[in-house]
């Protein structure tokens, strides 16, 4: 068994139990944005939440294991994603990109030390996605 298999095993128990995120979030004591991730196999749970997640969507002790090792994380299947929702986000950065480095200079925003909040804001012509990303800035150091 490995991380893909489990991730197999809780999106079919998802599906099962008619469960979404946020609910999924609660019950393991973290953000959706955070949960989702770790459920899709991009975060490492601790032991207490690798056993909440087990409990919930009926995993073996091996799949509760599993869930605490640390990922292989950005494992898309593709160097340039050719899903098209994950695509965009990949042009967005590709077109925006300078823009954020000339407002910050030479660094990075840190995926570590990050929070994410994803909403979905109705609208008469068609809904609109809202995305607030919040990730320290770690400037290159010179040496």
């Amino acid at each position: 068994m490995n991380r893909s298999d489990v991730t197999e095993m809780i999106l079919s128990a998802k599906r099962k139990k008619g469960l979404k995120w946020a609910d999924i979030a609660d019950k393991i004591g973290h953000s959706k944005e955070w949960v989702t991730a770790a459920m899709l196999g991009q975060m490492t749970l601790t032991k207490l939440e690798a056993e909440k997640a087990g409990k919930l969507f009926g995993l073996d002790k091996e799949a509760v294991l599993i869930l605490q090792e640390v990922p292989y994380k950005g494992s898309l299947p593709t160097a340039v994603p050719t899903d098209p929702l994950i695509y965009r986000w990949y042009e967005l950065v590709s077109v925006y990109g300078t823009t954020i480095k000339e407002e910050f200079g030479d660094g990075i925003m840190s995926a570590i030390d990050f929070s994410m909040d994803i909403e979905r804001q109705p609208d008469p012509k068609g809904d609109r996605v809202k995305v607030i990303l919040s990730g320290k800035f770690l400037p290159y150091k010179t040496y």
